[in-house]
Order: C-alpha cells, then sequence, then structure tokens
C-alpha cells in the first residue's frame, strides 16, 4: 500500500521550476490544498461505475455508442463538472499549472467529454476545439458552452484520423488513450504520428492518463503509452508529473 504522507507531499507539492525546460512560468499557479475531500469517495464510485457500464455495453455495441448510452442515461457520468468534487477540480487546477505561460493561438482537447477542461483552458487562448467519440457528449458540451464564444466542438475520432491541417499550437489528451483496447505498438505510434501531423512545429503536447504508482496493470499500460510518444522521435519529453492518480507529460513536437 502507497504511503500517504508521500502522497499526500507529492500532490500538494508547487511543481520545480527547473521541470519547465519550455518556459520559466507556468499558466497558472499549482494548487496546494489536499488533493481530496470524504465527498470524492463518491467521485471515485461513481467513475467506477461509468468505467463498468463501458465496460458491460462495450461488449454489446461500439465504443462510440456506449459511451454516447453512458451520457445520455446518467449527468455526468465522471463527475468532471459537479463542483461538491474537489479531486476534479483540483485536477484540472494541477494541468494548468504544467503548461507554460505563453499565447495560445489554436488549442485542441481531444476527448473532451462534456467540456470541463475545454472550458477551463478557453481564456487562455484565441480558439479551442473540443472533439470526442460521442456525438451525445458533443451535443451536450455544446449547451454547456453557450457563453465560451472561443470554444468549438466537433463529434470525430480524430486520433485515428490523419488529416486535418497542422494549425494546434498545443493539443491536450487527457484521459483518453486507456479507453483504446488493444492498443499495440504499431497503433500507439499511428495515433502518436496522427497528433503530431495537427500541430505546428515547436508545438505541445499535455498526454495525461490514470497512473496508481506503477501498481496496477492500467498503470504499467499508462507508463507504456508515455514511453512511447518520443521514441517516435517526433516528441521530445519536457517534464513529467506523477499524481495522484494521474500521470502527465508534457511534450514538444520536433522542429525536425
Amino acid at each position: 500500500m502507497p504511503n500517504l504522507n508521500a502522497v499526500s507531499a507529492e500532490i500538494t507539492a508547487i511543481p520545480d521550476p527547473a521541470e519547465f525546460s519550455a518556459d520559466a512560468m507556468s499558466l497558472a499557479s499549482a494548487p496546494t490544498n489536499f488533493f481530496m475531500t470524504i465527498r470524492d469517495i463518491a467521485f471515485w464510485i461513481r467513475s467506477a461505475r461509468a468505467d463498468a457500464r463501458l465496460k458491460q455495453w462495450r461488449g454489446e455495441h461500439q465504443m462510440a455508442s456506449a459511451f454516447d448510452r453512458l451520457y445520455a442515461g446518467m449527468i455526468d457520468p465522471f463527475g468532471a463538472g459537479l463542483p461538491q468534487f474537489r479531486y476534479q477540480q483540483r485536477k484540472y487546477d494541477c494541468l494548468l499549472s504544467m503548461l507554460p505561460a505563453r499565447h495560445y493561438r489554436s488549442v485542441l482537447d481531444v476527448g473532451c467529454g462534456l467540456g470541463s477542461f475545454t472550458r477551463k483552458l478557453a481564456p487562455y487562448c484565441d480558439h479551442i476545439l473540443g472533439t470526442d467519440i460521442s456525438g451525445e457528449a458533443i451535443r451536450q458540451a455544446r449547451a454547456l458552452s453557450l457563453e465560451h464564444l472561443q470554444v468549438d466542438y466537433s463529434h470525430e475520432d480524430i486520433l485515428e484520423q490523419p488529416g486535418r491541417e497542422a494549425t494546434f499550437d498545443l493539443i491536450i489528451v487527457a484521459d483518453t488513450l486507456y479507453y483504446i483496447d488493444p492498443l499495440p505498438d504499431g497503433r500507439l505510434t499511428s495515433i502518436a504520428r496522427n497528433i503530431a501531423a495537427k500541430m505546428t512545429p515547436g508545438g505541445l503536447l499535455l498526454l495525461v492518463n490514470h497512473y496508481f504508482f506503477g501498481a496496477d496493470r492500467a498503470s504499467r499500460n499508462t507508463r507504456g503509452i508515455h514511453d512511447a510518444f518520443p521514441r517516435t522521435s517526433i516528441f521530445d519529453r519536457l517534464a513529467e508529473y506523477r499524481r495522484a492518480f494521474f500521470l502527465a507529460t508534457l511534450f514538444q513536437r520536433s522542429n525536425s
């Protein structure tokens, strides 16, 4: 069992500025309060139930249809935007603090779900596009984002598409890749290349996945996913952050 004191120290610590090799300043301040409250027990239960339903329905339908059914049958199934849960909101604040402070012209949020993090990023960029394989999630995200004029949404599986012009100077792929099963090395390499093809030279990629100290199969898969991106020779790893319960890696697209 992990040392909870060590977990707390890791979670509440502000990232060392040396972790940012791209910029000296971060986009936002890192949160310093404890990462969860007693209410977040309900958050984990909610998320586990959502994942269990997806696993069950995926055996009967394609993944996109399973996600459509999930979002249609349950309000905010992963609790991403529910204010009573501290963990997810604190996680979003952590992710903002991991991004270098710079002007972002065009941002892509892959697997945006209901757009909770998309809207968090909106004040820091000129335009942000959220995409998801679930048409129902995109429909709800649009309804929730009417006041955010710089936010657009698109129903598409953008990870598997080599197309689109290379216009994005920041791409977010958070809590998305571990739902792709199977994810052999060849498919992962193809996804990495598809992402890179949509980025401007020198653009940034923030990759985020579940990580529980490497103790479970999902965490080991996450470690393999994050290590695969720099092996493509397209991405340079700028910084890596291990938090409870996720791993975040900041990559930069090579200029070569």
